[in-house]
């Protein structure tokens, strides 16, 4: 089978190419590099059945030509990470709403299976623990740069369900939570290889807020491994799926087991979330997905733990 990634020289992206180049596939990704890079997938370019095009999804003539030549497609490419996010609003929304509704309209055209990555910030700032794919969304004001984000993923899906509805176009929605692992960077907010790279250096670690957020952290190798049985089961065709884990940790704890973990002297240092970012920035206190509707659907349990994913990251570090 031909496949196309988007963003496939991303974090997630390049861990996908080399499942999918395992199973046999014919991989071809798309990648501008604006937050994705070239060392992620530099050591696959000598399999045959590998292909790289240099390239934007905002680029109608040349995603229609990937798509047509394709049998189906991840759609990762995106705007990622908070700091990147705020600091680039314009392009965000563009990337996440043009470039998508560029990669379903060819993809309808061409009638082509589509797996869309859309986020856990759909949620927003609800405190309904945990979040269920039909809650509702609460967001803040639209002077807060990162709900544009959570909007533009929104729109993402609308768009790929109203495909879905009207043109009978397969899609399959998924909605990533706190993904991490190898190759992933914390240039743009990451917390997890940002903690580690600042311990193993013996450098501050620097908490934004008060430390008593929550996250629930998920190993790239169970999400890969949850997306590649969603794209093979026919009941996963115009759903929405979380894709995470549950066990819950607060920032101040995970900065405190990844010291320990490392054996490091880092201090452990606050800076209010105004000076972080911008003025007025909000955060969700907790971010749980449900897990019940993926695990119904194909059985998805996550296999890695967090002990085993902060070693991991911090082995690759190293590294």
């Amino acid at each position: 089978m031909n496949v196309l990634i988007t963003g496939g020289a991303g974090f997630i992206g390049s861990h996908l190419c080399e499942a999918l180049l395992s199973d046999g596939h014919e991989v071809t990704i798309i990648d501008n590099l604006s937050t994705g890079k070239y060392a992620n997938i530099s050591h696959l370019q000598t399999d045959t059945k590998f292909h790289y095009v240099l390239g934007s999804i905002l680029d109608r003539e040349l995603i229609e030509s990937l798509i047509s030549e394709t049998d189906e497609i991840y759609h990762l490419a995106a705007a990622v990470g908070v700091e990147y996010i705020i600091n680039n609003p314009l392009l965000s929304l563009k990337t996440n709403i043009i470039g998508t509704e560029n990669v379903l309209e060819f993809a309808n055209k061409y009638k082509k299976k589509v797996l869309v990555a859309s986020t856990s910030e759909i949620y927003g700032k609800s405190e309904k623990i945990p979040f269920k794919e039909e809650d509702d969304r609460v967001l803040g004001s639209t002077h807060i740069s990162r709900w544009g984000y959570s909007c533009s993923k929104a729109i993402d899906e609308f768009i790929a369900l109203a495909y879905f509805r009207e043109k009978k176009l397969p899609v399959v929605i998924v909605r990533f939570f706190n993904t991490v692992g190898p190759r992933q960077s914390g240039q743009y907010g990451m917390v997890i290889p940002k903690f580690v790279k600042s311990a193993l250096m013996n450098h501050p670690i620097t908490i934004y807020g008060d430390g008593k957020q929550s996250r629930c952290f998920v190993d790239v190798a169970d999400v890969v491994s949850g997306i590649k049985a969603l794209m093979k089961e026919p009941k996963a065709i115009g759903q929405i799926y979380n894709i995470g884990n549950t066990e819950e940790i607060t920032i101040e704890e995970l900065a405190q087991k990844i010291k320990s973990r490392i054996n490091s002297s880092s201090k452990i240092e606050y800076i209010p979330y105004d000076e972080a970012y911008e003025a007025g920035f909000e955060d969700m206190l907790r971010r749980m997905p449900d897990l019940s509707k993926i695990h119904e659907c194909i059985g998805y349990t996550p296999k890695f733990n967090l002990d085993m994913i902060l070693d991991r990251v911090i082995k690759y570090n190293i590294n």
